[in-house]
């Protein structure tokens, strides 16, 4: 169903008028008395922007105290001596890169390989081209049904263990792939900015923003012992104020979608905060939980679960948010009229072809993600029941649904409040038209 074209009962004044007080709240309008615009208008009065600045302006300085108390001193802390073990996520990485590559039957290597697989071994010979040891060659042993092949002139990362024997330090982690995933991003960058033009730019800038909150205050802080649930609740805060408002501008629309995003968060906290407790979940649930908990025991886990859902929640959360209130003030301006039940009527149309889209995506994201996990369990010929009940996929199971709630849940406020807030006109919008009707009432009248 489509919304009703706008009405054109009013006389041309009216539409002056009305680009008019569009301009006065607009900071992007001219200062001049053009009635044209470089956006659409906010009709939002000034009463109800104090309001809204009365809420959010607390909510922002509150953040801002957190960031400050849970500011990391230094960079992550040490878990021992303060040198690399060798061994796990800190040993040491250089650069490298395969000279030649041979074959070679395996059973004079000394390889085992699985019954069935036949085909000889593979030697490739690397030179160590970074560190104190550029220059080194060591052999690298490739089995016939190793994933992972290797060619000459291939570039390579090598892990370096200084206390193992000196013709076994150096092994292949890894291969370097800088070259293709930088090339992929400087692609994604110009192709946002090609079409978003400086809303694009802005995006991007909004995703600097975010990666530097992530890097610089939520891991470190996570790390310092800081309770994971707190951290996320001021770093995530911070991206969506930080993000929101340099994508969008400071308006009214923008802090409608914030307090939308913000509500759905608190929902999602507090449903979270009760799955997680009542299904028993410890979040330690993988070997880099069990690492993380071995290397730093004082990391709350179950608060480190609770953080992962509202954080992967936020990104969905902002383009709900912010396309149901675009969805208002839009539907708004195409009928001018319209009061705040029907534009929320409208936007709900909207709202619920977007919840079916997004609950869809969100669980086939999950499906992809876990597809190798997925097919062990079939293979296994375990039940669905055992299946889904187990930790290492009910934890999963709440992550998602808990987070489809609150993105489903977000859709009913921020149009709700969308529609109220844009719903209410600027007092004297429409002064200027009945003051120029004067004289036409004038000759109304000698007539």
């Amino acid at each position: 169903m489509s919304f009703p074209e706008s009405p054109r009962s009013h006389p041309p004044d009216d539409a002056g008028a009305a680009g008019a007080a569009g301009d006065a709240f607009d900071p992007r309008a001219h200062p001049h008395g053009h009635t044209h615009q470089h956006g659409p208008p906010s009709p939002v009065s000034g009463h109800l922007r104090r309001l809204i600045a009365l809420a959010l302006v607390p909510f922002a300085v509150l953040v801002g105290i957190g960031l400050l108390v849970l500011w990391p001193a230094g960079g992550a802390p040490e878990t021992g001596g303060g040198e690399r073990s060798g061994v796990g996520f800190d040993r040491q990485i250089e650069d490298a890169r395969v000279t030649s590559v041979r074959e070679e039957p395996c059973a004079e290597l000394g390889v085992a390989v699985q019954e069935g697989v036949t085909g000889p071994c593979e030697v490739a010979t690397v030179e160590v081209t970074s560190g104190p040891h550029t220059g080194r060659t060591f052999d690298e042993v490739v089995p016939p049904d190793a994933t992972q092949r290797f060619s000459t002139g291939q570039e390579v990362q090598a892990a370096y263990a200084p206390d193992a024997p000196e013709e076994l330090q150096y092994s292949i982690i890894d291969v370097q792939r800088s070259v293709p995933v930088t090339a992929l991003a400087a692609l994604f960058a110009v192709a946002v900015v090609l079409v978003g033009r400086m809303r694009g730019l802005m995006a991007l800038v909004g995703l600097a923003i975010s990666f530097a909150v992530l890097t610089l205050f939520i891991l470190p802080a996570i790390l310092h012992g800081s309770h994971p649930l707190a951290v996320a609740v001021v770093g995530g805060s911070v991206i969506m104020l930080a993000t929101l408002y340099l994508v969008h501008g400071f308006n009214a629309r923008t802090s409608v979608a914030v307090v939308g995003t913000l509500l759905s968060l608190l929902l999602i906290g507090a449903l979270g905060w009760l799955f997680i407790d009542w299904a028993h979940l410890t979040g330690n649930t993988s070997d880099q939980t069990g690492l993380v908990h071995s290397l730093y025991p004082d990391i709350e886990i179950r608060g480190l679960l609770l953080a992962s859902v509202l954080i992967g929640s936020l990104g969905v959360l902002d383009d709900v948010t912010v396309t149901q209130t675009s969805a208002v003030w839009e539907l708004r301006l195409a009928e001018p009229g319209a009061g705040w039940l029907k534009l929320y009527r409208a936007g709900m149309r909207i709202g619920r072809d977007h919840i079916a889209s997004v609950v869809n995506t969100l669980v086939l994201a999950y499906a992809g993600a876990a597809l190798p996990l997925l097919l062990l369990f079939t293979i296994a010929q375990q039940p669905v029941t055992t299946v889904a009940f187990s930790e290492l996929v009910a934890e999963e199971i709440v992550r998602t649904l808990v987070g489809s709630i609150g993105l489903v849940a977000s859709v009913p406020m921020t149009t709700l409040l969308a529609a109220l807030v844009v719903s209410a006109e600027r007092p004297g919008a429409r002064s200027r038209p009945r003051a120029r009707s004067r004289t036409g009432a004038r000759g109304a009248r000698r007539r």
